[in-house]
């Protein structure tokens, strides 16, 4: 079934939005979306272009002259100079926002102007083909900053137009192991397109579109619903989830930060990005190694250029893969291609060259600057929850630190870790204990039948103190998490469907469990 259909299954509204004025009384603290505008900025400047650019800038990102500020007539009037079929009001949340591109984060932000001749282009290109407004492009400003390589730490939506895991693959994109098509540009905004013309099907307004981009259909429909069936995103704009609040300020600060960066004395900053490019169809098994050691070109160079293939090996033997190569290249690419693929192969196609190196992230969050880096190996056992336990650490940073995707994790696998370096003897002794010692030092109870997990676990798995107490008679208690869902439960444990689960707690909604909610588990005879 098309996800239009399902989309507007899930509406029980016709919407036919007016445009309508914003008044100045709308006030919201911000921090969150400008906090989310300085680590998408942050990542940014971590990726390979801008630290190649950088090696030629001693004093790095350096501008004459600090941010002006001007009086709010002045933005409201630049703002209505722009050309866009999607309205973009001014009020005193959108000028914060302008202060964080302008003034704030000025530096940071040249970079963003520097790549938005390199791919504004092919998202308008790929917009226009759907029938979509152009102004759709800066979307991919706010979601990633334009880095393919963006990683949401908290949800693990990827990429430069930040999908998760289901939604990229509902809209077509390959995830696994080895290729993750959410980043590559390409066909991410080929599926970014697919899912805003479905979301406009509902809407039929530009600003819900975007907003439900953001937050997912189902969250404004209940905004709608909660606000009395007012179809205009200031009206519902307190019904929304906090985020969501300051994405459209933030959508029409980009806009107008991209449109008048020259008023505000910025520059782009100057990237290598090789503007011609061109892709090819492999057929076969290929390392982007091979290809950057017979042609001379700088491994992260084509890293940058082919982001999806997340540990360089290209299965094109599977079906046919693009291959993006500056133009340059690509004719003596064709001349040496059975050479390529003829080079140290055994090195280079071999099964433990296709698992990805979490050290190759492009981005290492600000939280963990000044930490030592340590790896953990995963035992038979083992999941997501002992192992944050043990190293005191949050799940998200463990999935995070590991790009480890549908929360799983393999025996043998190597895990990166970010600790203290004043606790490194210590946190390092970890890897070489028994699961009881472990269990010991952080003071966690042992449970002599724990269920070993050998090749897959999951992040919603509780750790030994949270089902200590919870073995009683027939029954496992399972204290519901964040994140959870019946879905996700019901995988953790042998021979237990959702519809006894559902029944056995008396739940009619599978949608409507509770953070703290207990879920009686009838134990595997």
């Amino acid at each position: 079934m098309r996800f239009t259909a399902i989309l507007i299954t899930l509406c029980s509204i016709v919407l036919n939005i007016n445009a309508s004025s914003v008044s100045d009384t709308i006030i919201i603290k911000s921090d969150d979306s400008i906090e989310r505008i300085t680590r998408d900025l942050d990542s940014l400047i971590s990726s390979w272009y801008v630290k190649a650019s950088l090696k030629d800038m001693p004093d790095g990102l350096q501008f004459d002259s600090i941010g002006e500020e001007y009086p709010d007539t002045v933005y409201l009037s630049r703002l209505k100079k722009i050309n866009s079929v999607i309205n973009l009001p001014y009020n005193n949340v959108i000028r914060n926002h302008i202060h964080v591109y302008t003034v704030k984060q000025r530096e940071k932000f040249s970079v963003v102007l520097g790549l938005k001749d390199y791919y504004f282009p092919m998202i308008e290109d790929i917009f226009d083909s759907y029938g979509l407004p152009a102004e759709l492009k800066y979307t991919a400003v706010i979601e990633s900053a334009l880095n393919p390589n963006a990683v949401n730490r908290r949800s693990g939506a990827t990429g430069m137009w930040q999908f998760m895991y289901s939604t990229g693959r509902m809209y077509g994109l390959t995830i696994n192991s080895i290729v993750d098509e959410r980043r590559d540009p390409l066909k991410a905004t080929h599926a970014a397109a697919k899912y805003m013309k479905d979301l406009y099907q509902i809407y039929n307004d530009w600003v819900l579109v975007i907003a439900a981009y953001n937050c997912g259909p189902g969250n404004v429909n209940k905004a709608i619903r909660r606000s009395g069936n007012k179809k205009d995103y200031w009206d519902i704009y307190y019904r929304l989830p906090r985020e969501t609040r300051g994405y459209i300020p933030q959508y029409i600060a980009a806009v107008y930060a991209i449109n008048y960066y020259a008023e505000h004395k910025l520059r782009p900053f100057p990237l290598n990005i090789p503007v011609a490019t061109d892709t090819i169809m492999v057929n076969n098994d290929i390392h982007l190694s091979q290809i950057s050691e017979v042609m001379g070109i700088p491994i992260d160079e084509l890293r940058a250029l082919n982001p999806q293939y997340r540990t360089g090996f290209v299965p094109g033997s599977s079906k046919p893969l693009s291959l993006t190569l500056p133009m340059n290249h690509l004719g003596d690419f064709i001349d040496l291609s059975d050479t390529i693929r003829g080079y140290k192969p055994d090195v280079y196609l071999s099964k433990s060259n296709r698992i990805a190196d979490p050290s190759r992230s492009s981005y290492i969050p600000a939280e963990v600057k000044g930490k030592t880096k340590i790896l953990y190996t995963v035992k038979d056992g083992d999941n997501l929850g002992y192992i944050s336990d043990w190293y005191n650490i949050g799940i998200s940073d463990l999935r995070y630190w590991n790009n480890i995707y549908r929360n799983t994790i393999r025996v043998g696998q190597k895990l990166v870790i970010y600790v203290d370096p004043a606790k490194l003897e210590y946190y390092t002794k970890i890897n070489l204990m028994s699961f009881a010692e472990k269990q010991q030092l952080a003071g966690k109870p042992v449970i002599s039948n724990t269920k070993p997990v050998a090749q897959e676990v999951t992040s919603n798995a509780q750790s030994p103190a949270q089902l200590s107490d919870e073995l009683e008679g027939e029954f496992i208690t399972y204290t519901v998490r964040y994140g959870d869902t019946i879905w996700d439960i019901v995988k953790m444990y042998d021979d237990v469907t959702t519809s006894q689960v559902l029944a056995l707690n008396n739940i009619a909604d599978p949608g409507k469990i509770k953070i703290g909610q207990k879920l009686k588990i009838k134990k595997k005879s």
